[in-house]
């Protein structure tokens, strides 16, 4: 699993944390061990231009995916890897840890739990989950909520 990560928000952020995240998802997701990844970091000015362009929002928000290539990418054990053993290009993740930052002390925990959030919520639209209905919220986030359980678990030991 190819996951490519940049820090350009001027935060200091565990990076390492945030890979070892978004690999535990995809592994856990059954996706092709080919598959490559960006997780890119930005401030508020960038990720504010960037929700603005592609989401129509105005003002910064917390996280952001651009799923690359869908019909190459491997849901699970049953299905075969992309022609040519090609590596899947899933897309980019873009994370605001000062947006991150602002929501945790809201809820209560810490920048890096948010993130960690984020990052799982951001691979989860990669692989084509959504919430827009109340149906697909609750399997989007029961799913996340187990994803991030058992990566704390595994990181505990």
């Amino acid at each position: 699993m190819s996951i490519e990560i940049a820090n350009e928000s001027g935060v200091d952020v565990d990076t390492d944390a945030v890979l070892a995240v978004a690999r535990h998802a995809l592994d856990e997701m059954g996706v092709n061990p080919l598959a490559e990844l960006s997780v890119l970091l930005v401030d508020i000015e960038y990720m504010s231009e960037l929700n603005h362009r592609w989401m129509g929002g105005d003002g910064p928000t917390d996280v952001l995916a651009f799923p690359m290539d869908e019909g190459s990418v491997d849901h699970g054990p049953g299905e075969s890897a992309p022609a040519g053993g090609e590596p899947a290009l899933l897309g980019d993740i873009v994370l605001c840890p000062e947006v991150a930052g602002k929501q945790a002390a809201a809820a209560g925990h810490s920048a890096a739990d948010e993130l960690h959030l984020l990052t799982v919520h951001g691979v989860l639209h990669l692989l084509g989950y959504d919430h827009a209905e109340p149906e697909e919220e609750r399997e989007m986030f029961g799913l996340q909520a187990r994803l991030l359980a058992s990566w704390r678990s595994t990181r505990s030991q």
